[in-house]
């Protein structure tokens, strides 16, 4: 067979996520677009800032000579300086342009780091529930996932953590706003976490995941990361802060607190190019450089979340209102979440159950639909429930 055996194995545990959203455009083929409720993909439905646009158009039309070319490794040098001031300010920590690398996203940032960091055989300790895609992410470069479970609060365990160290631990992945959950990690909790990796007799690095940093609700903000964890590095992008997710531009930043943190910013720049993204999109590097505190509009995203979930709680379920990102995990009101992900997709609503993540019994909801899809789903999801309780009685 031409395909390799892993990627065949791999398929077939492959991401729930993009299995709904596939599910989706067969049931709008079937019962028209205006029936499906589709809550499977983070895909934001809002239009990226204004200011964004604007620099965009401006410097697409301007059309500098050589801004479309070949730029160093690791991103144009202005651009990163940028990156650095900021991340200097938010986080007191002395971040220059050689600590940054513009990415192809985060999920570029993740890789390159996962590359220049594992070798065949170390352990990567991942927190329950998660994104999917670490599982392969770090599989790519010979490591093995190590999952730990959150707490009742889908907050960090330290104590299990440290159950789960090993010689061979490399790295830990924190999301947080997190995905799909939506709780933000404490500061106290990210304290005890860096002074358990202090005492665990050899250096830990924490990849610190952070597309959602931004996305926080009720007033709510998100710890520094890196002012926190000493051996820190950072990925995310601006796919969810300006609705870019099709532009694929993100940066990872290197803590200069990390010993041989020039050795890894040099590791990270080669493991960026050989993995064949070569350089992050030049235009919206240029973009970042000249807009970096644009944002997108939150208080569409929590009139939403407000929506979502206090519609839910009225037609009966138990419901966690997300802290950040824009997601709710839903608690299904059956173990098998699957089983209720079909009820609900029998009555036009697609979500994503949770066993994806490492965790059933819950659904993933996606608030980037528009408003008018929230409001029109709530009836869908009463329906199934009342199925549901007709099959109990």
């Amino acid at each position: 067979m031409t395909v390799a055996n892993i990627i065949t194995q791999q398929l077939e545990r492959s991401s729930w996520i993009r299995r709904m959203f596939e599910e989706g455009i067969r049931l709008k083929a079937e019962r028209g677009a205006e029936n499906v409720f589709d809550f499977s993909l983070g895909n934001p439905a809002e239009d990226p800032p204004p200011g964004v646009m604007a620099t965009f158009r401006r410097l697409a039309e301007l059309n500098a000579p050589g801004s479309h070319g070949y730029m160093p490794n690791s991103g144009y040098p202005a651009t990163r300086k940028v990156v650095a001031q900021r991340l200097r300010r938010d986080t007191g920590v002395e971040y220059t342009e050689n600590h940054v690398l513009m990415t192809v996203g985060c999920a570029g940032a993740m890789n390159a780091a996962l590359k220049a960091i594992l070798d065949p055989g170390d352990e990567i300790i991942v927190l329950m529930p998660f994104f999917p895609d670490y599982q392969f992410y770090i599989t790519n470069y010979g490591g093995q996932m190590v999952p730990v479970e959150t707490d009742d609060e889908f907050s960090i365990n330290v104590p299990a953590i440290e159950s789960k160290i090993t010689p061979r631990t490399k790295a830990i992945i924190l999301n947080s706003p997190n995905n799909p959950t939506g709780v933000i990690y404490s500061e106290s909790v990210l304290r005890n976490l860096e002074s358990m990796l202090q005492r665990a007799g050899h250096r830990i690095v924490v990849l610190s995941d952070e597309p959602y940093k931004s996305i926080v609700y009720d007033g709510a903000k998100c710890p520094e990361m890196a002012s926190i964890i000493s051996n820190c590095i950072i990925t995310t992008s601006w796919s969810k802060t300006w609705a870019l997710a099709g532009e694929r531009i993100g940066y990872l930043a290197i803590s200069p607190r990390i010993p041989d943190a020039e050795a890894l910013s040099n590791a990270c720049n080669f493991t960026n190019r050989i993995l064949g993204y070569i350089n992050a999109p030049a235009i919206w590097q240029h973009v970042v450089a000249e807009a970096p505190e644009e944002m997108t509009d939150l208080v569409a995203y929590q009139e939403k979340r407000n929506l979502m979930c206090s519609g839910l709680a009225e037609l009966g379920y138990e419901v966690r209102k997300p802290q950040g990102a824009f997601y709710i995990f839903l608690k299904t009101p059956i173990s098998d979440d699957v089983a209720f992900s079909r009820l609900l997709q029998e009555e036009g609503v697609l979500a994503v159950p949770g066993r994806g993540f490492g965790r059933g019994g819950y659904i993933r909801l996606s608030l980037t639909v528009p408003r008018e899809t929230i409001v029109r789903s709530l009836p869908a999801f009463g329906r199934a429930l009342q199925k549901h309780q007709g099959l109990l009685a």
